[in-house]
């Protein structure tokens, strides 16, 4: 997860700079600094269990980041392009609600209680990007697309 946060860092700004509607474009922008959070509470579980905070590549976040930036490229300029970012950094989402939800659940098995609450934060964070994302898409953003 410490590898697909840093690359989500990435990602994130060049989503924000795609997006045509403002409350998209403000939502990667506030997830990125939530994210920036995230990265900093994976610290302190590696710090917890007296690692140093390093990742190994993530070919799985590799492959939704690349599928993202394919959405950028091919729906440029059209009004699609906001529904297929959202659909995109939502399979993000989904991918870290299950790693997150994972790791809390070792985490709290292994009696790692402060661990456990870190990445419980996270999680819930990123549940809250989830249906903010899908608030987005409904109230507007996939009728445009249509």
């Amino acid at each position: 997860m410490y590898h697909a946060e840093k690359q989500i860092l990435k990602a994130l700004p060049k989503m924000a700079k795609a997006a045509e509607s403002d409350q998209l474009r403000q939502a990667f922008e506030q997830h990125r600094e939530e994210t920036e959070g995230q990265v900093e509470r994976l610290e302190q579980v590696f710090e917890m269990l007296g690692k140093a905070a390093r990742g190994k590549p993530c070919e799985a976040i590799q492959g939704i980041v690349e599928e993202g930036k394919e959405v950028m490229e091919d729906f440029k300029g059209t009004d699609a392009l906001d529904a297929g970012l959202i659909a995109a950094a939502q399979a993000v989402e989904h991918y870290e609600i299950s790693r997150y939800g994972t790791l809390r659940t070792w985490a709290t098995q292994l009696g790692m209680s402060d661990a456990a609450r870190l990445l419980e934060q996270t999680l819930q964070e990123e549940k809250k990007t989830d249906e903010l994302l899908t608030q987005l898409a409904e109230a507007a953003i996939n009728r445009q697309a249509a």
